[in-house]
């Protein structure tokens, strides 16, 4: 029997890594979906045969439970929603891995350096994962409007970080203690409590200051924490399933940290410690005024153009968008005019956001194009239309020096004979950031909702094609 779940296990360790390698691409991204929830299921069934295993009822109430209500959100939740439902998913993952931790350590199963280490370490990180997810949520729900940096932030979580790992260290030194048999050997109740407390606010009190500008980064990096702190506890549950699935998702989370740090040039400490809250940032004085432009100007620009790039931003989510500007897209396509989609990898509140929103109203895959394929054509595009985006196309990023997003890579917009920017206001975005494209000779800016202005920009081409 025992043969026979290794195995099984085996067959669960390919499946992930099946399923996550065909979700790196739209084409496959279903297939990969599914391989990796057959997984799930086989590895769920193999639980249930492993010797010794208890509380079954227990186990299927759970089960029922979980998967009856992420069913539910699944499908009620809207696509421009997405975001806050991954990032309270990924808590979700991080609350559970410090749970299993809180069990072992309650039931007293957990003794001897190696394991009550793996189990400490995986408890602090779940903990710090659950409670910033948590935060993240909030944020991207609009419960949480701005960000908030406390006095003295860093020293703040210095000291926060220091004493969940001081209380970590005398849990280890506990669980040493207990393998020797010496009296006394028995975790301190109170130490535990404290830990869990102290580890939570820290992953609070170091998300609460970073703003939607870093948020793509954040959930990638929380992401990446659940998967380790989920593979640490799988190792002192001594369950295979728990440690492929952590690691699977840990080194992605990181990858995915990582690519996501380098489209905005800023480093990991930097996002964390040093994050755009949202307040006015410093730069260079930008000259030059900002053009308005009507509906019909909007219409008539495209209209009539060969070749038009549609940049998709946050104000096409919140609006929820996307539909009208396919729709759009369509009726230039049916006037003869090449219509294509660029995506910046941090553009959203999530990594992939526009490509998910973008599929969900229809767009061909073939459409739709990152920085490095697009980069190159702006210049022999008629109309670049940005929807809703704001950093990812600032030319500052690489014009001014003294900007906080210089030497990030960037959407070249601002080379397109002719730029149109949907925006909501005349505000700076989430980052606090001015964007010196917005004063550029060859910008206009088409002000409102997205959904409306786009619906009056069709509403204008159809009346030229009539």
């Amino acid at each position: 029997m025992t043969a026979l779940i290794q195995v099984a296990y085996f067959v669960v360790a390919v499946l992930f890594i099946l399923g996550l390698k065909a979700m790196a691409s739209p084409v496959t991204a279903k297939r990969g979906i599914v391989w990796a929830g057959i997984g799930m299921v086989l590895a769920t069934v193999i639980t249930f045969a492993t010797p010794g295993m208890q509380n079954f009822v227990l186990m299927i109430v759970a089960i029922v439970l979980g998967g009856g209500l992420a069913w539910y959100l699944g499908r009620v939740v809207k696509m421009t929603d997405m975001p806050q439902m991954v990032a309270i998913y990924n808590g979700m993952g991080g609350g559970a891995a410090a749970a299993i931790a809180a069990l072992e350590f309650a039931r007293g199963h957990v003794h001897g350096v190696i394991i009550t280490l793996l189990a400490v370490l995986g408890a602090l990180i779940g903990s710090v994962a659950f409670s910033g997810s948590c935060v993240a949520f909030a944020k991207l729900q609009g419960i949480m409007k701005k960000a908030w940096r406390l006095p003295a932030q860093n020293m703040i979580n210095l000291v926060l970080a220091l004493v969940a790992l001081g209380l970590a260290i005398k849990l280890v030194i506990a669980g040493a203690t207990a393998e020797t048999g010496a009296p006394g050997a028995v975790l301190d109740t109170t130490t535990l409590i404290a830990f869990f407390i102290v580890s939570l606010i820290l992953g609070v009190v170091l998300t609460v200051p970073i703003g939607g500008a870093d948020m793509p980064v954040v959930i990638s990096l929380l992401n990446a924490f659940t998967g380790l702190a989920v593979g640490l506890e799988g190792y002192v549950l001594g369950n295979p399933a728990l440690i492929i699935a952590g690691i699977v998702v840990g080194a992605s989370g990181t990858l995915l940290t990582q690519l996501m740090s380098k489209s905005m040039n800023r480093p990991i400490t930097n996002i964390i410690f040093t994050p755009m809250t949202g307040e006015t940032q410093a730069g260079a004085t930008i000259t030059g005024t900002m053009k308005e432009a009507s509906a019909m100007d909007a219409a008539a620009m495209m209209r009539f153009a060969q070749k038009v790039i549609i940049v998709p931003g946050y104000g096409m989510a919140v609006a929820g968008a996307q539909h009208k500007v396919w729709e759009m897209a369509k009726l230039l396509q049916e006037a003869g005019v090449e219509v294509k989609f660029a995506i910046h990898p941090v553009a959203g509140r999530m990594p992939g956001h526009m490509n998910v929103l973008l599929a969900e109203a229809g767009v061909p895959y073939d459409m739709i194009f990152d920085l490095e394929e697009i980069n190159e054509e702006f210049g022999q595009a008629d109309v670049a239309l940005v929807i809703g985006a704001n950093d990812v196309v600032n030319p500052s990023a690489r014009t001014d020096k003294s900007s906080p997003i210089y030497g990030m890579p960037i959407l070249n917009v601002d080379y397109a004979q002719n730029v149109i920017v949907n925006k909501r206001g005349k505000g700076t975005g989430y980052s606090g950031i001015e964007n010196a494209l917005f004063y550029g000779e060859n910008t206009r800016l088409l002000y409102g909702s997205a959904q409306q202005a786009i619906a009056d920009v069709i509403a204008n081409i159809k009346t030229m094609q009539t």
